[in-house]
């Protein structure tokens, strides 16, 4: 057993790797295509943007939405129990934020190919 694996096996956190083999599987598939439902939605996907510039609170992220409080409110759970939204307490505040670097690009990415596709700029090669 190499060092990391021997990590990973008494629990300790692992250093990620920037470059791994990944083998594709039918749960693997299963899991991609659960994060891809989530943003799947048009709130959930403006307020994951929002939160790929940092954390925010409920009462931030109500603030840049088009949608009702308790919509948001809803949204952010489902987002929450999917694992894809972290929170923290900071006084009588809920903070929310990405912990995924995966997931800030893909994010930015999606946004990114929809404004190609609705302006015309030309794709990236």
């Amino acid at each position: 057993m190499d060092k990391s694996t021997s990590q990973a096996v008494a629990g300790e956190s692992r250093v990620p790797s920037l470059v791994h083999e990944v083998a594709v599987s039918p749960q693997l598939l299963e899991a991609a295509a659960a994060t891809l439902r989530m943003l799947a939605e048009p709130t959930r996907l403006h307020l994951l943007w929002q939160l790929a510039d940092g954390p925010r609170s409920v009462t931030e992220l109500t603030a840049a939405a088009i949608v009702p409080r308790t919509v948001v409110s809803q949204h952010l759970a489902k987002l929450r129990l999917s694992g894809l939204v972290s929170t923290r307490r900071s006084g009588r505040h809920v903070i929310y934020s990405l912990h995924d670097g995966h997931l800030v690009r893909l994010i930015r990415e999606t946004i990114n190919h929809a404004d190609h596709r609705l302006s015309g700029e030309p794709p990236h090669r």
